[in-house]
């Protein structure tokens, strides 16, 4: 079991575009007695109110929705490409309908305060909600570019969240 070490998110030397657009990550929110995890291609991470964050995104027809609302803190884990597989898997099937762990191998671990991520990932980031709200129709000015990504009432949540430790291997 290789151990992480925390280290400061000023000291990440990942291409953001690259980790979240193409390598992809699991959000994982819930607690040791109950959690879910879902892969997400979107977001970001930047300052904002002078804190390093992450800009999340998660759908409330999504199951890992409920976690994220419930929870204060959440995890958004990133794997090397032999876990292509399991992110896939992820993020075409419901927690809802099967137990992602079990099919996927990935082997949960907690932090102190209970925020679950995956020992399998080669970078975590643990995050705190600072802020959400629903991207809506409304605020889209990108047009049919941005709203083909939307049918009706499907818009994502956004989370400003504070990166509170960044742990890799």
């Amino acid at each position: 079991m290789a151990a992480f070490r925390v280290i400061n998110p000023q000291e990440m030397f990942d291409n953001p575009f690259k980790l979240i657009g193409s390598d992809w990550s699991l959000v994982t929110a819930g607690n040791p007695d109950s959690f879910n995890t879902m892969t997400a291609s979107w977001g970001g991470v930047g300052i904002m109110w002078n804190k390093p964050v992450a800009f999340t995104f998660v759908r409330p027809q999504r199951y890992t929705f409920e976690f994220t609302e419930r929870e204060e803190l959440y995890s958004l884990c990133f794997f090397d490409e032999t876990y292509r597989p399991a992110l896939s898997f992820c993020g075409s099937k419901s927690g809802r309908n099967v137990d992602k762990v079990a099919e996927t191998g990935l082997t949960p671990v907690f932090t102190e305060d209970g925020v679950p991520y995956f020992e399998e990932a080669r970078l975590v980031l643990i995050c705190k909600k600072l802020y959400g709200q629903f991207l809506n129709e409304e605020s889209v000015l990108g047009g049919d570019s941005v709203m083909k990504y939307y049918n009706g009432d499907e818009f994502h949540k956004m989370y400003i969240s504070e990166i509170l430790e960044v742990l890799t291997k």
